[in-house]
């Protein structure tokens, strides 16, 4: 992977914004002088994390991000992070709430299950508009969150219920082509990182790429399930197109705790420096139901994590070979990527895939 790539991803950013914010309208102008100077200047993409004040946003973020300090390097999920307290009223006229919605990828409106919703969908519905007549491409998602407290039907229920009053109110206002995206989240469980994920994997241009790739492996190595997964923040920014069984999914998860927390503890030198996460990184677990967790370094931010049967894993070799391949063609990727990024080029999408597909299959016994 280029240098220069590596030294842009390294300056990750997850912001709490605004930090200092208080009650009074006196606040508008620091608000907006803060955003102004932000570093979304730069080509980060920008989520927003938003909804009424007591919805969870602060907690979600926390608990997904909350080891970004921990590991020297930072994170893949190379994004701005903005947690938008509840209280703010952005549509105020001294507030510039276009430029907000203008340099935005992804909006993620966070709605307390628990709660009596009706407040939350009004809101919503004016943020969601707002933001689609300054900004259509914004994916728009919404988090139904704390739903840890609900019977499963009750879940099934009260999504049913935000989808159609949602949906309904943009009928009614000619927004048909505004598309929203649900999830059922919590943060006592995985399901907030899976949602997180199916998020962030919207703002990769190359998740078609590395889908293709994981294919690849994972059919030419016995392998039944793989994620590649963002070590620090635990989001898998890809997978194979298998379907995903959440079951499997908390596994690779509880795995990649279980290898940074004990290499954070063992892994470093004695004089305490060196990365928790390198290289040399990999771990294997055997499981009492003759599955196995099979984890390999693949960049100093990302992790491939597969799920296989014993008798596969007999052919290690095998495995590791393919691994070998698989590992060079992501790193041909992302070279690819940022070298489009720096001319500019206008056909840099399919020069990546060129670049990555051309050569792996080839490679792969």
């Amino acid at each position: 992977m280029s240098m220069e790539y590596e030294e842009q991803l390294a300056g990750s950013l997850v912001d709490s914004f605004p930090k200092d914010f208080g009650y009074g309208v006196e606040n508008m102008d620091m608000m907006q002088e803060n955003m102004e100077n932000s570093p979304s200047a730069d080509n980060k993409p920008r989520i927003l994390l938003m909804g009424l004040r007591r919805s969870g946003k602060s907690s979600i973020q926390k608990v997904v991000f909350h080891k970004m300090d921990d590991i020297s390097g930072s994170s893949f999920v190379n994004f701005h992070i903005w947690d938008f307290p509840g209280q703010v009223d952005f549509f105020d006229p001294t507030f510039d709430y276009e430029m907000i919605f203008r340099g935005t990828g992804a909006l993620i409106f966070v709605i307390d299950a628990q709660d009596d919703y009706v407040e939350a969908l009004g809101r919503l519905h004016l943020t969601v508009s707002r933001a689609f007549r300054v900004n259509p491409e914004i994916n728009f998602e919404v988090f139904i969150h704390k739903v840890d407290g609900l019977s499963d039907d009750h879940k099934i229920e009260t999504q049913r219920d935000i989808h159609q009053r949602a949906n309904d109110d943009l009928a009614d206002a000619s927004l048909e082509k505004l598309h929203l995206s649900f999830y059922l989240t919590s943060i006592y469980d995985h399901s907030i990182f899976e949602a997180f994920s199916k998020v962030v994997q919207k703002l990769i241009p190359q998740l078609p790429t590395l889908e293709n790739l994981l294919n690849i492996f994972i059919s030419n190595s016995g392998i039944e399930k793989a994620f590649l997964f963002d070590v620090v923040s635990k989001i898998y920014i890809a997978t194979d197109s298998s379907p995903v069984d959440m079951q499997s999914y908390e596994l690779c998860c509880d795995m990649i705790d279980v290898v940074i927390d004990v290499s954070c503890i063992y892994g470093l030198k004695d004089d305490g420096n060196g990365n928790a996460y390198d290289k040399e990184s990999l771990a294997i677990i055997k499981l009492n139901n003759t599955t196995v967790l099979y984890l390999k370094e693949v960049t100093k931010f990302l992790a491939l994590v597969c799920i296989l049967r014993e008798e596969s894993f007999e052919r290690k070799g095998l495995i590791d070979y393919n691994f070998h391949c698989f590992r060079k063609a992501i790193h041909e990727v992302f070279e690819v990527s940022s070298s489009t990024q720096r001319t500019s080029s206008g056909n840099g999408l399919s020069r990546l895939k060129s670049a990555a597909l051309n050569g792996t299959p080839r490679s792969l016994v």
